[in-house]
C-alpha cells in the first residue's frame, strides 16, 4: 500500500488567513478543510463566495451572520451555509473551528 496517503497533522504549516485566524489547510480534489485557531474579538467581514461551508464550533464561541440571521455557536454546534449565501463572523472568545468547502478552495490552496 501507498504510504504517502498517511500525513502527520504537525507537518502542516499554520497559515494566517486573516488577522487573528491562524489555518491549517488540507486540500483534497473536491474540498479544503480548514482547521482554525481563532484569537478573541476577531472577525470576517461579510462576504459569499460560490463555496459551500460547513463550519464546526469545536472550542469557543463564535457568531456567525448568515445573510442577516445572527447567531452565536459554542462547542459541539455547527451552520451549513450554502453556496453564494452572505455571511460573516465574529470570535466572541478564543475559538477552535474546522471548516468543510466544497468545491476546493483554490485561494486557500494559493496562500
Amino acid at each position: 500500500m501507498d504510504t504517502s496517503i498517511f500525513r502527520n497533522f504537525s507537518d502542516i504549516d499554520v497559515k494566517e488567513i486573516a488577522p487573528g485566524f491562524f489555518s491549517k489547510l488540507i486540500h483534497t480534489d473536491t474540498n479544503t478543510f480548514n482547521f482554525i485557531d481563532v484569537k478573541a474579538g476577531c472577525s470576517v467581514p461579510y462576504h459569499q463566495h460560490v463555496h459551500e461551508q460547513s463550519s464546526f464550533v469545536i472550542e469557543g464561541i463564535f457568531e456567525f451572520n448568515i445573510d442577516g440571521t445572527i447567531k452565536q455557536l459554542d462547542s459541539g454546534t455547527f451552520v451549513i451555509i450554502p453556496s453564494n449565501v452572505w455571511h460573516s463572523g465574529k470570535a466572541i472568545t478564543d475559538c477552535k473551528l474546522i471548516d468543510i468547502f466544497s468545491p476546493v478552495r483554490e485561494d486557500y490552496r494559493n496562500l
